[in-house]
């Protein structure tokens, strides 16, 4: 009975715990979306209100304030929406099928050296993007003058790197030290008599990969492009880097150019521009929480 009792007890405080925990993480989100759905005068009052006053004017305030912000004439959110969807899906698609490459092939084909190139890839992970920040962007830099010496952005222009999204989605093309790792340590879990059974059949490494490989690690698959897309929507620093026209801006920096076009700043309408760029975010994770956490917790086939 004592021992039934301590467990009873063990248990009772480890959700409350993380109940704790979890409302530490949700209230910021309530009251972000509470601010936006109230007038500019209730939500700088500082009361503590999840609901405007009277609270049947809530829809239609609501409705007013995001109106405002996704119609704003400066910020052109549904512009800014456009180019962040643009950059997350092809850095999604760059990221998960060149990362699948190099995983597998530091996973399941033997080659000598391989285990000193995966220590190197893994020693990438310790270095921070301020560190490559400069150098990633003379490279591009580079990349422009040598074409522009060679005349071919004269002939074509639209492959200048500077100023445009190219160089937010380019480099998820060449994959990434931790979606290596993860896709190596999954790639690893699955037997190998799958490949063996697919060379006798004459699969070539390519049609393993291909036909074996991607369709088994789907759940690892989907975690990478989820995480990827994660980083990629709610990244500032590099499209401050690369980008220069307005009419190219992400989500990230429309939301920064929203706050700081006037100087009194409506948290009311500024919470809404913040409740629209989350959104997505979220319905996203609740649509893909089962294939996500199945990835997580997954150790490969047995």
């Amino acid at each position: 009975m004592r021992e039934a009792s301590r467990i009873s007890v063990g248990r009772w405080l480890t959700f409350m715990l993380l109940a704790c925990v979890a409302v530490a993480f949700i209230a910021p989100l309530v009251w972000m979306v509470s601010t936006s759905i109230k007038p500019e005068s209730q939500a700088a009052s500082g009361a503590i209100r999840l609901l405007p006053d009277p609270a049947s004017g809530a829809p239609s305030q609501a409705a007013a304030n995001y109106s405002s912000v996704w119609n704003d004439r400066t910020v052109k959110f549904p512009l800014y929406l456009r180019n962040t969807l643009v950059v997350a899906l092809l850095s999604v698609a760059g990221m998960t099928l060149s990362s699948a490459i190099v995983a597998f092939g530091l996973s399941r084909v033997r080659w000598r050296g391989r285990g000193v190139v995966f220590a190197l890839v893994l020693t990438t992970m310790m270095v921070p993007f301020p560190v490559i920040m400069a150098p990633l962007y003379l490279v591009f830099k580079n990349i422009d003058d040598g074409m522009r010496a060679a005349g071919v952005l004269e002939r074509a222009p639209w492959m200048q790197m500077l100023g445009t999204l190219k160089p937010l989605w380019l480099p998820a093309w060449f994959g990434g030290a931790f979606n290596i790792f993860l896709l190596r340590q999954f790639f690893m879990t699955i037997p190998r008599e799958l490949d063996e059974a697919a060379t006798i059949d004459g699969c070539s490494s390519w049609r393993t990969f291909w036909r074996v490989i991607l369709p088994l690690s789907r759940p690892a698959l989907a975690v990478v492009a989820l995480f990827h897309f994660i980083y990629v929507w709610n990244d500032f620093v590099g499209p401050l880097i690369f980008l220069t026209n307005r009419d190219q801006f992400t989500l990230a920096l429309g939301l920064q150019l929203y706050q700081s076009q006037a100087g009194n700043t409506p948290w009311n309408l500024l919470m809404a521009a913040s409740t629209m760029v989350v959104a997505p975010l979220i319905l996203l994770f609740l649509l893909a929480q089962r294939t996500f956490v199945q990835g997580v917790a997954s150790e490969g086939l047995k």
